[in-house]
């Protein structure tokens, strides 16, 4: 899996104008299923993103988990961080999940990343959703299953 996190004051997704589900101090957690995927790396990525220390301690270090600051997640599916540029300017989205599968590990992300006591938020997958943030630092990590 991929993951793209942002730390965030808030986040908000919305479909057709209206909000659907929002946050406020926490993480943003975009998610992309790849095609060799399986529940174990939906696992692996919802622990270590539970236990990545990207907040701010009262000395000003980044040394708090999302758990340590009590924050909420807003986990958003996003096959294009899939894209592949390496043949022209058109990015190709090959080597992502087909959406039936996609859809099984994005909710079994969601559903393992609450196991370790984040409250979850979601966008809706597949959804043409207008996601809107206030990245707080800003702090910005990448993840994928080499991590």
């Amino acid at each position: 899996m991929r993951a793209l996190i942002q730390r965030v004051s808030q986040a908000s997704v919305t479909i057709d104008n209206q909000v659907i589900s929002e946050i406020k101090y926490g993480l943003l957690v975009f998610v992309c299923a790849m095609s060799e995927d399986t529940e174990l790396h939906a696992e692996k990525m919802a622990l270590k993103i539970s236990k990545i220390r990207i907040f701010n301690d009262e000395n000003g270090k980044m040394n708090k988990s999302i758990l340590d600051i009590g924050g909420e997640a807003l986990v958003v599916s996003q096959f294009t961080l899939s894209a592949d540029m390496s043949r022209g300017n058109r990015p190709g989205f090959s080597s992502a999940a087909i959406p039936e599968k996609g859809e099984i590990l994005y909710e079994h992300f969601s559903k393992e990343f609450q196991k370790y006591g984040v409250p979850v938020k979601k966008g809706i997958f597949g959804g043409d959703m207008k996601v809107s943030l206030l990245n707080d630092g800003p702090t910005t990590i990448w993840f994928d299953n080499a991590n």
